[in-house]
């Protein structure tokens, strides 16, 4: 529970109307009663403000809703991140090792952890002070595991790979697998030992089901406060900066370099051994084929300008009438220079 006063000094806000009330979770706008908060990020939810049970509401300046508590800050969305954590995003009361977990005597488990039933832990494994594996998680030897992070069930982390602080990975994602090196000898493939590791910085985000390949030789290395999605690929050696979004299904081949506060819409994907500079947007299906510059927005296959992206969509529909219409002209055309040749 908080007071809309707490709540103003947490986002950074004011409070119009009664800033001692009580709310104690957040809620949707349209079913929010008693004792809930909700939100409104866009202007064009706030004709839905009137049927709004709400105690109070976080709205941008410049909103008016008489007889109303308004949590009032610029960033509704922001400010309804932090209040929905500081109100039910509280981590539970850690637990130690549970039964039927496998320790190895070998690993050092810090004060405060929680290892759920099912877990594997290896030889010479370091899980740091409040973190929590749920059930199936497996770390393989020689793993390094932050403070305050959470391991979803079935998440494989494999040997010698590090993971910082406050890092969260969602179920059956996979850290550590080989990368996908082969060196081709005549008509067969003989395997490259993929002798690397995996490098996860504090506050990333890793999604469901993601794989992330350890570096042939060195480090595979994804940057601090990241975010990735379901269902994304990164290759051997990758360097993915930080701050960066990665969007479902997104593929990054080996040895590419990603720059930080980069955005990469779902099912895009970057070739391997290219570079990606800082601030870059790549739309939804866009393919890097080449380096690309920092500050930049780019969408396609191969990437364009965003804008010039858009142009060449709108032509699409139409390519099979301007086709018909390029042939009757070129018809006409014919037509026409066999006449001149009979003048």
């Amino acid at each position: 529970m908080a007071t809309l006063r707490e709540l103003a000094e947490l986002v950074g806000g004011s409070v119009v109307g009664d800033s001692e009330a009580e709310v104690t979770r957040v809620a949707p706008l349209d079913s929010a009663g008693e004792g809930e908060i909700t939100f409104v990020a866009s202007a064009k939810y706030l004709p839905r403000l009137q049927h709004s049970r709400a105690t109070a509401i976080i709205v941008t300046p410049g909103v008016e809703q008489p007889g109303r508590n308004l949590l009032v800050c610029r960033n509704p969305y922001l400010a309804f991140a932090k209040v929905l954590t500081l109100l039910q995003g509280g981590r539970p009361e850690p637990r130690g090792v549970l039964p039927g977990a496998t320790v190895h005597p070998g690993a050092i488990l810090a004060p405060e952890v929680t290892v759920h039933p099912g877990c594997v832990i290896g030889d010479r494994v370091q899980v740091g002070r409040g973190t929590i594996l749920y059930p199936g998680v497996i770390l393989y030897e020689e793993v390094v595991v932050g403070a305050d992070c959470t391991l979803h069930a079935g998440v494989v982390v494999r040997e010698r790979c590090r993971l910082g602080d406050r890092v969260i990975v969602q179920p059956s994602a996979v850290i550590g697998s080989d990368g996908f090196g082969y060196a081709p000898d005549g008509e067969r493939y003989v395997k490259i030992p993929q002798v690397g590791i995996v490098i996860i910085e504090d506050d990333v985000e890793i999604g469901a089901a993601t794989c992330i390949d350890r570096a042939a030789l060195g480090v595979t290395r994804i940057g601090r406060g990241t975010k990735i999605d379901n269902l994304v690929q990164i290759g051997h050696n990758v360097e993915i900066g930080e701050d960066t979004i990665l969007v479902s299904q997104v593929g990054i081949a080996g040895s590419s370099r990603i720059g930080r506060h980069c955005t990469f819409g779902g099912q895009s994907a970057v070739a391997g051994h290219l570079t990606v500079g800082d601030h870059v947007t790549i739309g939804g299906r866009g393919g890097v084929t080449n380096d690309v510059e920092s500050n930049q927005i780019l969408s396609g296959l191969p990437v364009m300008p965003h804008r010039e992206w858009l142009k060449a969509a709108m032509t699409f529909s139409k390519l099979p009438q301007m086709r018909k219409e390029i042939q009757r002209l070129k018809k006409q055309l014919d037509e026409f220079a066999m006449k001149l040749k009979e003048m």
